[in-house]
């Protein structure tokens, strides 16, 4: 079995990630291979995002890695708050208040469509290769459900009426939009020897 760095600290995505490539690959997020410094974002993509923390770790390691960058974007808001996702509120990162905030700047909208994009940059083999997946749905007014994290609470994906945070982690698999770019990590990388 082969070893992937995921370039993250967030054990909640490397769950979701290594739910979809346990059979072949072992997953390690930044904390299990002992680099605690926190990688910039410096983009205003997601894609360039995704791209600079996989160039960071692969050039900190020189070993296979991945990396993501997901953004919430709200057709009303002009795809806010998209590459500012988890720092929408301020900078220390609390989805409680990202949440509040996302919800006052819906407070007189009657269009409350969204989607989740997750761009995922693999290097391997020092080859870079450029993944994507999104989940359309709808954010509810008030927040439901209490798995999950970041904005799955008010998140509902359309096809289903519950929000991610009601939904069991292989019925978020069901339209998630990480496992459709991890999906497609996956079916790259079965094709590769």
């Amino acid at each position: 079995m082969g070893t992937l760095i995921f370039a993250t600290h967030n054990e909640n995505k490397v769950k979701e990630v290594a739910s979809v490539l346990k059979h072949r690959f072992e997953i390690k997020s930044l904390s299990q291979i002992g680099i605690t410094q926190e990688i910039e974002e410096p983009f205003n993509s997601i894609k360039e995002n995704a791209i600079e923390k996989a160039r960071v770790i692969h050039l900190l390691t020189g070993q296979d890695c991945f990396a993501e960058d997901t953004g919430l974007e709200v057709s009303v808001l002009n795809g806010e708050p998209g590459v500012k996702s988890a720092r929408y509120a301020g900078e220390n990162r609390d989805f409680d208040a990202n949440i509040d905030k996302l919800l006052a700047n819906l407070e007189e909208a009657a269009d409350r469509s969204a989607r989740f994009v997750t761009i995922i940059c693999l290097i391997r083999n020092g080859e870079q290769q450029i993944f994507e997946g999104e989940c359309k749905g709808t954010i509810i007014a008030k927040k439901r459900g209490t798995g999950g994290f970041g904005y799955d609470s008010i998140f509902v994906p359309d096809g289903d009426n519950r929000t991610f945070a009601e939904m069991k982690m292989e019925e978020k698999n069901n339209y998630s939009h990480r496992k459709k770019a991890v999906e497609k990590l996956a079916t790259y990388l079965q094709l590769q020897p």
